[in-house]
């Protein structure tokens, strides 16, 4: 995005954020593109026959972003956040009907890992949904004890930035960011095996 852009984007984000409803349209433009590369990001993995599709992820992310009343966002990094974590909980959700059909109910349960290595988690629409809430579960316990890992864990897992971007996006160095990726990670894994 060219610097002009970027400037016309956050005016628009803190006109959305001060109550204009016709800005998030006038957003539309600018964040199509980033929204669907988050949905694949997300649907990557997915079981081909999930009722979950990436059109249809990002168009409820966008029906959830219209029905946010009070965005608080005050540029392109805090909205870009929102969305991801907007997505996140939709896949949750559908994760854990699933889970819960199947189950018989949506007990949280400790799930057994390869390795210290997130993308050892399964896709949340796969036949293993269990284990993407356990490890939602899991973000959520780690978000009560350390607010910043876990949304860099959100932010690099869940909305598949870099490590530049992370740090960009909650004012840390890439080096801190990495720490608490690591760290985080750990803790994650020690919490999923129980």
């Amino acid at each position: 995005m060219e610097q002009g852009q970027t400037f016309e984007f956050t005016n628009l984000i803190r006109a959305w954020a001060g109550g204009d409803r016709t800005a998030l349209d006038r957003l539309t433009p600018f964040i199509y593109t980033e929204l669907r590369r988050l949905a694949r990001r997300y649907m990557h993995g997915e079981n081909p026959t999930s009722t979950l599709q990436t059109t249809a992820l990002i168009h409820e992310a966008w029906l959830r972003l219209a029905d946010v009343k009070e965005a608080g966002c005050e540029d392109r990094a805090h909205f870009f956040t929102m969305c991801a974590s907007i997505m996140r909980h939709i896949l949750v959700d559908a994760a854990r009907r699933r889970y819960a059909a199947r189950r018989g109910g949506g007990d949280r349960r400790q799930i057994a890992v390869a390795g210290p290595d997130l993308d050892s988690i399964p896709a949340s629409g796969s036949d293993h949904s269990g284990d993407f809430v356990a490890l939602d579960d899991a973000l959520t316990d780690l978000a009560q004890l350390d607010p910043r890992k876990a949304k860099v864990i959100e932010l690099r897992f869940f909305g598949g930035l870099s490590v530049e971007e992370t740090g960009e996006i909650l004012g840390i160095s890439p080096q801190s960011v990495m720490r608490d990726w690591r760290l985080a990670r750990s803790w994650l894994m020690r919490e999923l095996r129980g």
